[in-house]
């Protein structure tokens, strides 16, 4: 009955706004993807009331040390990963971020994507991988103690990104 309507709708449109349908499509498709494999590997995802806390947490942490004048510089409003591909923290690139990432212990920890006050919290995820993120655009993982950070960008030359607080 839905496919009908959404026929319907398709049907009325012009040749020119189809694309536009189209490219909305893949979008939902790749969310959907996206979801149900963390849905098999028996993750929970959360929303996170301290968002903004949170979120000014992580700043406040792994952008430590980077002075105002040069986070305006680098663009850090634009893209808080350029710290890390403007190499001002150093950290692990590519798939040696990828390996760090994959051989943690991690039960729980946060995700946050670039621009958007929310955060969420995934639970039971010991299963994920780096390569679940490989369609996400910008998204920051990060431990609930703020020890490591894990960032795919939306650029495939830059990162992903791997960076861990020196816990000496």
């Amino acid at each position: 009955m839905i496919r009908d309507k959404i026929d319907k709708i398709l049907n009325s449109l012009p040749e020119e706004e189809l694309e536009n349908v189209y490219w909305s499509l893949i979008f939902i498709q790749e969310d959907y993807i996206y979801k149900q494999n963390l849905r098999e590997k028996g993750v929970f995802i959360e929303l996170v009331n301290e968002a903004e806390d949170i979120i000014d947490l992580w700043e406040k942490t792994f952008a430590q040390n980077i002075s105002e004048e040069l986070k305006e510089e680098i663009n850090y409003d634009q893209f808080k990963w350029h710290i890390f591909s403007y190499e001002k923290k150093e950290c692990l690139k590519k798939e040696i971020a990828r390996k760090a990432f994959d051989n943690l212990s991690k039960e729980e920890f946060y995700v946050m994507y670039q621009g958007s006050p929310i955060v969420f919290l995934y639970t039971n995820a010991s299963k994920v991988i780096s390569r679940d993120f490989d369609m996400q655009q910008d998204i920051y993982i990060f431990d609930k103690n703020f020890t490591w950070t894990y960032v795919h960008t939306h650029e495939s030359m830059c990162g992903p990104y791997f960076y861990q607080i020196n816990c000496n």
